[in-house]
């Protein structure tokens, strides 16, 4: 399966669109995480913990993405477009959407 931010993919021709796909994930963060980052925030550097909870959300939506655009019988996904939104206090979406399509 190719997963792709372009809209073409060179050297391939698009035979079929299957549809837009979709990849959601909504993480809570942990209390004692957000203490440690707003202490990282007040003395400068990277919040590694929130890295690593944005990396997970995001390869989790791309996981649901994939199985989705597989069950529509695409060979790929292009125009991939990946957004995060803070939901209240303390939970994250990480959202990602594309075009499932068959190659040629």
């Amino acid at each position: 399966m190719i997963l792709t931010t372009t809209n073409t993919i060179e050297g391939r021709t698009i035979t079929a669109y299957q549809g837009i796909v979709v990849g959601e994930t909504i993480m809570g963060a942990n209390f004692v995480r957000d203490m440690f980052a707003r202490v990282t925030d007040i003395v400068g550097g990277r919040s590694g913990q929130y890295e690593n909870k944005l990396r997970h959300a995001r390869e989790a939506a791309m996981v649901e993405l994939e199985v989705e655009a597989r069950s529509k019988g695409a060979d790929a996904v292009l125009g991939i477009d990946i957004d995060y939104e803070i939901i209240g206090d303390s939970m994250m979406m990480d959202s990602v959407s594309g075009t499932a399509v068959k190659l040629a």
